[in-house]
């Protein structure tokens, strides 16, 4: 590297450049665009929500001790939370690195220089030994950001940084999310499994029953068939539910990371008691605030920062160097009078022809930029419709559920009736396996629609920008 030497007018030099910079480095105006939502949700709703999901923390929403403590440690122990959390790091040092030039860099040097001469080439017929001493502070390669390249670079990094850090808090509320569903879901298949061990002991106890009935010339074979089906096919039930059972089980232990026996006791499915009163409040307020919708339209600022950087690279880059120091002979007369020196280099470069390498990037840019304008457009439907689906969930399931519970009603009276039928002799087992086939379907089909409604409360919590920070007061 080349250099001159600058005296007394380095302050100022230095000075006029930071100026310099600091007029000159303009991002281009950046515009969000039109995504066109509607002023208001179009599902049809129970009631007007009371609840806000951005201002509810998780622990107030989700009051299961036992999930609260499964959500505590997935936050601290799951890896792939992890990991965002490191990416999250790595992107903010980036863009350390990328604001730190936009300031001169400069470093503090001292060399100390001596050499000999030979006899038969000072023309003295003595040998010459020289000797140089230098203290210098030196500014390298500070360049002028006339036409906002490094700062359009350096604003592309503090992008993708806030980028990576909304797409982490977008993590951490899907894991919340998936946490408390695989927990709900736990719970659903532990119930569904206590029906089914109920359902055996009672085809069972019919299966004996018709049994000694057909020993005693009582009953007819068919039914005693009839019963020993219904028995097995409980049986078979009952294995299918325990492997979904265990199945939910080991996935909640990935996301949570520990053993899940260390846990507290928690509640049934139907003591369950999270909120389902969230309001869904303005789709542009509730979407624009969603940590993935934020992530989304920071990708696309980094992009057209991209875009302000590759442009500039077409126009002239100057760059200066600059060093100012002490030089003597000796280390001892260093700090003398009259020991000063400077160097002074400015360089100013045009790219000419570069076999089209500067259009090139240049076109990658706007069509990354193109690319992440999709992106973008397509994070915001995504949530507008997932929202719009919840919302629409929640109505149907509540009224589901209502409707479940009272045939489960209906089906038990049934059953009283056909047992009671049956013992007098009135009626065929068959008219109880019947009952018994259709009580046992309507109280799997209850516990399925009370998780898909809690499930569907603790989707919505996420959707409506929930879950990850307590209220700011």
């Amino acid at each position: 590297m080349h250099s001159f030497r600058l005296g007394a007018g380095l302050p100022g030099m230095f000075a006029l450049s930071l100026v310099l910079t600091a007029g000159c480095s303009q991002v281009g105006d950046y515009q969000r665009p039109d995504s066109y939502l509607p002023d208001k949700w179009q599902q049809r709703e129970t009631a007007d929500g009371t609840l806000r999901a951005s201002q509810t923390e998780w622990r107030t929403f989700f009051q299961d001790p036992r999930l609260q403590a499964l959500i505590a440690s997935a936050l601290e122990h799951n890896s792939d939370l992890k990991i965002a959390l490191a990416r999250v790091s790595e992107t903010r040092a980036q863009y350390g690195i990328a604001n730190a030039d936009r300031l001169p860099s400069t470093s503090l040097s001292g060399t100390k220089t001596k050499s000999k001469i030979p006899a038969a080439f000072t023309g003295t017929d003595r040998p010459v030994t020289t000797e140089r001493t230098e203290l210098s502070l030196t500014a390298v390669s500070f360049e002028l950001d006339f036409w906002g390249r490094v700062a359009n670079l350096s604003e592309a990094a503090r992008a993708s940084y806030l980028a990576s850090e909304s797409a982490s808090r977008a993590m951490r509320i899907a894991l919340i999310s998936e946490v408390a569903n695989l927990y709900f879901t736990q719970l659903e298949l532990g119930e569904r499994t206590a029906i089914a061990r109920a359902a055996i002991d009672s085809r069972k106890k019919y299966r004996d029953l018709i049994q000694r009935g057909m020993e005693l010339g009582a009953a007819a074979r068919s039914d005693y068939l009839l019963a020993a089906g219904a028995f097995h096919s409980a049986q078979g039930e009952l294995a299918a539910l325990e492997n979904q059972q265990a199945n939910a089980e080991h996935a909640l232990r990935l996301l949570v990371g520990k053993p899940l026996d260390e846990m507290p006791a928690g509640k049934t499915l139907h003591e369950q008691d999270v909120r389902n009163d969230l309001a869904p409040g303005i789709p542009s307020e509730v979407l624009y605030a969603r940590p993935d919708v934020i992530a989304a339209e920071n990708r696309l600022k980094e992009a057209h920062a991209n875009v302000g950087a590759a442009r500039a690279a077409f126009l002239p880059r100057m760059l200066l160097t600059a060093a100012v120091g002490l030089a003597s002979p000796t280390l001892a007369g260093l700090f003398a009078p009259g020991t000063g020196n400077w160097s002074f280099q400015p360089a100013l470069s045009l790219p000419l022809f570069d076999g089209g390498r500067t259009a090139g990037f240049a076109d990658i840019a706007e069509a990354r930029r193109n690319s992440a304008v999709a992106d973008y457009e397509k994070t915001i439907q995504q949530a507008f419709r997932e929202v719009a689906d919840l919302l629409s969930a929640r109505a149907s399931l509540a009224e589901q559920r209502q409707a479940t519970e009272a045939i489960v009603r209906a089906y038990q009276e049934r059953l009283i009736v056909a047992e009671a039928r049956f013992k007098s002799g009135s009626a065929s087992y068959l008219d109880v396996l019947d009952a018994q086939r259709e009580l046992f379907a309507q109280k799997q089909g209850a516990v399925q629609i009370r998780r898909s409604q809690l499930s569907a409360a603790a989707q919505l919590y996420k959707a409506l920008g929930g879950g990850d920070m307590p209220a700011q007061t």
